[in-house]
């Protein structure tokens, strides 16, 4: 009986692969046709299938940019990205999206030790550095019994310098893991889609605005108040409150 569900689960999984490429295809015929808007639907419908990869999120990014919405255009280059961090390609074109936006805000830039360690750790991804982490300590492990079974005097020496210097990285990797893995778990981004939205200091309506954000805008999620309010914090470091329902988050899937 057993044998039979798995069978039965192949071919419906294929089945539906077959159907999301085939409707992937029909999509890029549309867009090829200008018919960006019917695009867009034929690549929503793969989505409503728990279906994601970054061309199908650049593909729909690029539809919404051909008809000038700048939100969902930015939202979707921004979750290709982070699928496939390093295509020039949709690097390129997030750039074209953001010029379209209206809010003009500067960076805060980091300086000194922090930025320094913050650039490494943001080489590689958690699961990497762990990776590098791991193969260091077995290295080490390896190298010590090398150690602990020679007989010259030379030999076990370079061994013994060897193994605790891949020791010394097997720490530093995972120092970096920990450190990306922490950097990951703040970073909460999300992609404002009001046409405007006032940012109080408070999360009521009777409280004061602090600031106005457009839509487009890339904001740092820092906590919920009743699922009707996000505190919020944009690039120049300022804070407020926006209404839950004015932002997308990007980690939603």
């Amino acid at each position: 009986m057993n044998k039979i569900k798995y069978i039965l689960a192949f071919f419906i999984t294929t089945i539906t692969i077959a159907q999301n490429d085939d409707t992937f295809n029909k999509g890029n015929t549309l867009y090829n046709e200008g018919k960006f808007q019917e695009a867009i639907t034929m690549y929503e419908s793969i989505l409503t299938n728990n279906v994601h990869s970054a061309e199908l999120y650049f593909n729909l990014a690029n539809s919404y940019y051909k008809l000038n919405r700048v939100a969902p255009s930015i939202y979707y280059y921004e979750k290709a990205l982070q699928l496939s961090p390093n295509d020039t390609d949709i690097k390129n074109n997030l750039a074209f999206a953001q010029n379209m936006t209206i809010d003009a805000i500067e960076k805060v830039p980091e300086v000194g030790f922090s930025k320094f360690i913050k650039g490494i750790t943001n080489t590689f991804g958690f699961d990497v550095w762990a990776m590098l982490a791991i193969v260091c300590v077995v290295l080490f492990v390896i190298l010590f019994l090398v150690y602990y079974f020679t007989f010259s005097t030379l030999k076990k020496r370079m061994l013994f310098v060897s193994s605790f210097v891949l020791l010394f990285f097997a720490f530093i990797t995972l120092f970096f893991a920990f450190q990306k893995n922490a950097i990951d778990k703040k970073n909460n981004p999300a992609i404002v889609f009001s046409q405007e939205s006032d940012v109080r200091t408070e999360p009521n309506l009777r409280s004061e605005s602090a600031f106005q954000l457009h839509e487009g805008t890339k904001v740092q999620v820092l906590e919920n108040y009743n699922n009707t309010w996000t505190k919020i914090q944009i690039a120049n470091g300022k804070t407020g409150w926006i209404a839950t329902d004015d932002i997308k988050l990007l980690k939603d899937i």
